[in-house]
């Protein structure tokens, strides 16, 4: 059974950083796109940045300078690096995976992990 599952998160001072990993695993023909996104207390989900199989990466505006992504196809696990944390940042972050787990192209969706917890507080 495919899933993806986040880890990383915790407590950190303003200022500090905290990278977040997500790794997919199970059954799997291809591993395509994968990406982080976030949900603030009282607020909606919002993307942070992209990253294709290839390494290509997609940014969110307001998140460009202090995150970034990376990928390690052979351990299918994607990473979140994040410098100069502000309270703001703090969040539930989630990882996404586009999967496919067959041959044929219906068999493919967007796999969520449940989330990690990053809080900013001194």
């Amino acid at each position: 059974q495919v899933q993806v599952v986040e880890s990383g998160g915790g407590l950190v001072q303003p200022g500090g950083s905290l990278t977040l990993s997500c790794e997919a695993s199970g059954t799997m023909f291809r591993l395509n796109d994968m990406g982080w996104y976030r949900r603030a207390p009282g607020k909606e989900r919002e993307l942070i940045a992209t990253i294709t199989s290839d390494g290509t990466t997609t940014y969110a505006n307001s998140m460009k300078g202090r995150f970034t992504i990376s990928r390690d196809n052979v351990k299918k696990t994607v990473y979140l690096q994040m410098n100069s944390l502000k309270p703001d940042d703090t969040a539930l972050y989630y990882c996404v995976a586009d999967i496919q787990w067959a041959s044929h192209a219906s068999a493919r969706k967007h796999f969520w992990g449940l989330g990690t917890q990053v809080t900013v507080s001194s």
